[in-house]
């Protein structure tokens, strides 16, 4: 499957399940304090360097994360590739904004963005694919933002990326050095890291990885 193939099939597993997803996920952060830990500090980082507060959530889904950042006090944007979670986000939370649109080709001017969150929307990306990816995501940071990746961890370094079964699509977990290698790669350096174990009720166990990491700021910052 080539990566637009691999796209399209991804946007229209996420528009049939668009119902499905909003109802199970709008309420995700309540009982999920260190994950709402983590968008604080990379909302308090974003606020911090100074340079505006205009966020993109990319992946965004039904858009309750957006709506959250927007409560932590940034200028949010929602994108995603499903125009059926895009409908959701938009009827959701009227007051924001919501586009629909690919990360690998980003419909957004070079540096324009003090902030990029990329909360589980890597997984269903092609591991040949994700470089290009997160070269988008530094491509319109202006220097000195941020970004926050969240993902599943693979069973150890051995183990750069593994395959495993998604309700919605195909799915991929990634060794975390690895990834924080790859976003080296594109200009971005890691300097957080939260790794949360599961629980035993937890359907998935895969440990949980929040990775913040920052475009280096101009020459005279």
């Amino acid at each position: 499957m080539t990566a637009p193939d691999s796209l399209t099939a991804t946007r229209a597993a996420y528009d049939a399940a668009a119902d499905t997803y909003a109802r199970l996920f709008r309420d995700s952060l309540r009982d999920a304090p260190l994950d709402r830990a983590m968008l604080t500090a990379f909302a308090e980082a974003v606020r911090g360097a100074g340079r505006g507060a205009e966020v993109a959530d990319l992946g965004c889904g039904p858009g309750h994360v957006t709506a959250h950042l927007e409560g932590l006090g940034l200028v949010a944007r929602g994108v995603d590739a499903s125009p059926a979670m895009i409908g959701l986000a938009r009827r959701a939370h009227p007051r924001l904004r919501f586009d629909v649109g690919s990360m690998a080709e980003l419909d957004l001017p070079d540096a324009s963005l003090s902030g990029v969150l990329s909360r589980w929307s890597v997984i269903h990306t092609p591991p040949a694919e994700l470089p290009p990816v997160l070269s988008e995501f530094a491509r319109v940071l202006a220097p000195g933002g941020h970004l926050l990746i969240g993902f599943w961890a693979s069973e150890s370094s051995a183990h750069r990326t593994q395959v495993f079964d998604h309700a919605v699509a195909p799915a991929y977990r990634w060794c975390p050095d690895h990834l924080s290698a790859l976003l080296g790669e594109a200009g971005l350096t890691e300097t957080a890291r939260m790794t949360r174990k599961p629980l035993p009720t937890d359907r998935r166990q895969f440990r949980e990885i929040h990775l913040l990491a920052r475009k280096a700021p101009a020459a005279t910052d």
